[in-house]
């Protein structure tokens, strides 16, 4: 019998192991980290562009908006997709770790209020749907509709939805703001388990981002102020900003995107990435 030399052998695995003849070649593992509002998009991105690049592997988390920021801070993702513009605060504590985020606008949402269509209420203002979510109006007939008192349900408070609707329609655009929601709101972990909630009780109102909207709920018209146009959130006047719940959506890096990582971007903001976008129900930067 032949005597192998060990050191031969450990040559050969090493060999074996960066050639990828034990078990195949490795693969660049990417990971998104965050809004719920996009996280059937992030998949949607993340599976079309693997189609493209199997060589390139995409993970896709949700969480909320401030863990994917809180991801990007610690290290513990790649990108984190948001759907808010990042706090003074939060980029404060990212530059204390050494990081500095990045934003890049993907596209543009409109925040959706709505009811069940058994419920005859269309319109409301911003100020009436700051009442409703702050606890000053609780029953329909208050704003126009049936006497019957109002079951609220909101996205949980990780949410870049329950940040954006908390700074932009209770506090009128104050991120310093003092009005909260009220106690009696519900808080749901996601905005598919609003639109179920709104699409089975008449009684029920709640708000999620335009992808989210299906044929069982009714979406309210938003104005302004009573002397504005009452308007649905369409492309059209999201992508004008007519729609006044209108915000974009972004993902975050660490530093300038290289590499796989910049690969995995450039796909996002090209045409087949904006194309996903709006099949998702969302407003394309294009």
């Amino acid at each position: 019998m032949k005597k192998v030399s060990l050191g031969l052998l450990a040559a050969t695995l090493v060999v074996l192991l960066l050639t990828g003849c034990l078990g195949g070649s490795s693969s660049k593992l990417i990971q998104i980290t965050g809004s719920d509002t996009m996280v059937n998009l992030a998949r949607g991105w993340a599976q079309e562009f693997m189609s493209e690049n199997p060589d390139i592997e995409i993970s896709v988390d949700g969480g909320g908006s401030s863990v994917g920021i809180r991801a990007i801070t610690n290290g513990t993702t790649d990108i984190a997709s948001s759907s808010r513009e990042i706090s003074s605060e939060e980029i404060k504590a990212a530059e204390e770790k050494g990081v500095t985020p990045n934003k890049i606008i993907v596209g543009y949402d409109g925040i959706v209020v709505a009811v069940s269509p058994k419920n005859p209420l269309n319109k409301l203002t911003t100020d009436q749907i700051a009442d409703i979510f702050s606890g000053k109006i609780t029953n329909w007939k208050q704003v126009g509709g049936d006497d019957a008192k109002m079951v609220v349900f909101s996205r949980e408070s990780s949410s870049g939805t329950y940040d954006f609707f908390k700074e932009h329609i209770l506090n009128k655009g104050d991120n310093k703001g003092g009005v909260n929601f009220a106690p009696g709101v519900s808080l749901l972990n996601n905005s598919s388990q609003i639109v179920d909630q709104i699409s089975s009780n008449p009684k029920a109102i709640g708000y999620f981002g335009m992808g989210y909207a299906t044929k069982d709920i009714k979406e309210i018209k938003v104005a302004k102020d009573k002397n504005s146009p009452y308007l649905k959130p369409t492309i059209e006047k999201v992508k004008s900003k007519e729609y006044t719940i209108s915000r974009s959506l972004q993902v975050y890096t660490k530093g300038e995107p290289k590499g796989e990582i910049k690969k995995f971007v450039d796909f996002m903001l090209g045409k087949k990435g904006q194309s996903v976008l709006e099949e998702a129900g969302f407003v394309s930067i294009k």
